[in-house]
């Protein structure tokens, strides 16, 4: 056997198919164009071939398939948020998480650790409890648990955080779990791919056509395509794309950094988070633990990491786990994630007809990758938003109808 696969891997020719197909050419005209091969829009060119038989697709990426927020996320999946729109939107989310590894035949290692969002004041309490009886209003598994349980399920923790901040409870979310980002592209991406939609990586779009009111067509960096329906699914780029046809948006763009430290033994299987602390972690598979914290607090288009996101974060996760002073940073990642005034995104219809907006995900859009594509598949094809994105039109901001889930963010995660 270990010849045989020291042949395999030295022959010229592998019998194993690519997981994309390479157009080496565009079409001159596609019945939907999807700008961004993320999960977002692989996701929503897959169900487009897949639920409602429209094939004619093409994705156009910049750089390569999932190299933006998909592959910079730290992957955490959960539905306990707090406004009626949102815990049913990401609920519906997490049922569909279950069965995605067996929809593409590929393992995504979908994993379900349980959530705990840890509250440090009374206020915090509060809230917690006020999250709780939404979740179980529509039927999402939460709960408050004391201090003790959190001490049970984390048994290194420190309960009083270095007596900074002592933990008073949590809500805890039983479905929370984590899952390989860049298997989530790759599975959306081979599903899209092999039911006939086209995906162009190193495409880059320079222009949308926009006439009476439509979408005519797109420019890109390998010429001109026609089409009347064009989907933006482009996270920290949104600006730049709704520039190209006179959309104005209330999104801005913050850096959001995470970093991994040197595998460790398995210790840690909940996830947890704290707002107080701005500080989330998880352990993977391979031991690394996930960490990441807010977003920086400066407006900028850049992926660049820096040293006191590396210092701000440690000196609060020690607060939290003192033994782990000498556990090395293995490596530090940022991405742009794209905030709206009340932290729920934009999805739907824009005023300009035919140009359809999948935005605003801020630091909450991995977990909602399979039902953005649900409804925003069905928007396209229906011209007409999906019942569960109602309350995240565009057009909410000019109405003053918000949908605020600020209290549900907690810290990016």
């Amino acid at each position: 056997m270990p010849w045989r696969l020291v042949r395999f891997a030295l022959s010229k020719k592998h019998p194993e198919p690519r997981m994309f197909t390479r157009h080496d050419t565009l079409r001159r005209s596609y019945d939907v164009v999807i700008i961004g091969a993320g999960g977002h829009g692989l996701a929503s060119a897959y169900y487009l071939a897949k639920e409602h038989g429209i094939k004619n697709v093409a994705v156009l990426e910049k750089g390569y398939i999932g190299g933006g927020n998909t592959g910079r996320n730290t992957t955490i999946i959960r539905s306990n948020y707090l406004t009626p729109e949102g815990v049913q939107f990401y609920d519906e989310s997490v049922k569909l998480w279950q069965d995605l590894s067996q929809d593409f035949d590929l393992n995504l290692f979908y994993s379900t650790r349980g959530h705990y969002t840890l509250a440090h004041t009374d206020s915090a309490m509060r809230t917690m409890r006020w999250r709780a009886e939404v979740n179980k209003h529509y039927g999402v598994d939460s709960e408050v648990v004391g201090p003790n349980e959190v001490k049970k399920a984390a048994p290194m923790i420190d309960i009083s955080c270095g007596g900074v901040a002592p933990i008073m409870g949590a809500l805890y979310h039983a479905p929370g779990a984590v899952a390989r980002h860049d298997a989530v592209a790759w599975g959306y991406g081979r599903g899209a791919d092999q039911r006939g939609v086209e995906i162009h990586q190193q495409t880059e779009v320079l222009g949308i056509d926009v006439a009476g009111g439509k979408v005519k067509g797109v420019k890109t960096s390998r010429g001109y395509i026609s089409t009347g329906k064009v989907l933006c699914a482009v996270a920290g780029s949104t600006p730049r794309v709704t520039d190209m046809v006179g959309v104005r948006t209330p999104i801005f763009i913050h850096p959001l950094q995470a970093m991994v430290s040197e595998p460790l033994k398995p210790w840690l299987d909940p996830i947890l988070v704290s707002g107080s602390l701005h500080v989330y972690i998880s352990q993977s598979a391979r031991g690394e633990l996930v960490m990441g914290a807010s977003l920086d607090p400066y407006e900028l288009h850049s992926t660049r990491s820096t040293l006191d996101f590396v210092e701000g974060l440690t000196a609060h996760m020690l607060e939290m786990f003192p033994f782990l002073s000498q556990a090395k940073v293995m490596r530090q990642w940022a991405g742009m994630a794209d905030m709206t005034p009340d932290f729920a995104p934009i999805m739907g219809k824009t005023p300009v007809e035919g140009f359809y907006l999948d935005a605003g995900w801020g630091t909450w859009g991995f977990k909602a990758t399979p039902v953005c594509g649900k409804t925003m598949s069905h928007t396209v094809v229906n011209d007409a938003a999906h019942p569960l994105i109602e309350g995240f039109s565009l057009d909410r901001f000019r109405r003053f109808s918000l949908t605020g889930e600020k209290g549900a963010a907690s810290v990016g995660h």
